[in-house]
């Protein structure tokens, strides 16, 4: 986890360095622009206009890669970076969702946000939100899986009620039956509007709905069908060929990082060597990263 957050900090400060010298760099005034005494509500808000997020919109797309797509693509329109990093380049290094879920850089020149592609899908776009609400509050930091009173909390608060606002969680049909039954429950009421069943969970939780040892136990239950399903498609797709590698790094790095990137290697500022750095690949294989983008 500690390489991961260094290798993070000198992709930022190459970006940041490179902006600096082609005259791009803009200050972000939403950086640290919103105080967590200003309450969770007006925070919502505020970042719902902020980034122009429509939920409707959201929950169009018919898979959660593509509403998270959408969601990704809002942020990076602002100035933010978000990338997808979970390892140090190798599954060997793979850091567990538990370690870390995701990881915001609140810089006012160039903002990052890494979401640890280890994580569920479903759970991206609450993760982004989260550390979203962390550059908007100007507070670096990594989140990892436990929910911690004070910044956390209040990242968590904002986020889940962007996605799904309190007015839909009374919706939510509580029914007497154990706790499978309540993991379909939430499983099928989350499917539509494309977020995880965790988060519907601690929305429970918090609203009295669901007690605290229920909402534990499902959130348990909830990574126990995600890592069988991770297993499943394994062995499904073992002996066929995976997506092609150049079209995972580009998803992974995201398109600002890549036009950045592209423009500024073609003007001289930035070096192959600085630009594979950024870009987490060999300098020579660069340029083919980028031609396809």
């Amino acid at each position: 986890m500690d390489a991961l957050v260094r290798d993070v900090y000198v992709r930022q400060r190459l970006i940041k360095t490179t902006l600096e010298e082609a005259d791009e760099a803009t200050r972000h005034r939403f950086v640290g622009c919103v105080r967590q005494a200003q309450g969770i509500e007006e925070v919502c808000g505020l970042i719902r206009s902020g980034i122009g997020f429509d939920l409707a919109e959201f929950r169009r797309h018919r898979r959660v890669e593509d509403a998270f797509g959408y969601l990704r693509g809002k942020i990076e329109q602002t100035g933010i970076f978000v990338l997808l990093i979970g390892n140090l380049g190798s599954h060997h290094s793979n850091v567990s969702p538990e370690v870390f879920r995701g990881f915001a850089l609140a810089d006012e020149i160039a903002p990052f946000i890494v979401i640890n592609d280890q994580d569920a899908k479903p759970a991206w776009s609450f993760t982004v939100l989260h550390e979203l609400v962390h550059i908007w509050l100007g507070k670096t930091g990594v989140s990892g899986g436990e929910i911690e009173q004070g910044v956390e909390r209040f990242c968590n608060d904002v986020a889940s009620r962007i996605l799904l606002p309190a007015n839909e969680l009374g919706e939510f049909p509580i029914r007497d039956g154990d706790t499978e039954r309540l993991v379909l429950d939430i499983g099928e009421f989350s499917r539509t509007r494309k977020i995880s069943g965790a988060m519907v969970a601690y929305r429970l939780y918090q609203a009295g709905a669901i007690s605290k040892v229920k909402w534990q136990t499902v959130t348990q239950r909830f990574r126990e069908l995600w890592l069988h399903e991770k297993v499943t498609a394994r062995r499904a797709g073992e002996g066929t060929s995976g997506p092609d590698y150049f079209v995972v790094r580009r998803h992974r790095m995201g398109n600002a990082l890549l036009d950045v990137v592209r423009r500024n290697l073609s003007e001289g500022i930035l070096t192959p060597t600085k630009a594979g750095k950024v870009l987490g690949v060999r300098p020579h294989n660069v340029t083919t990263l980028l031609g396809g983008a």
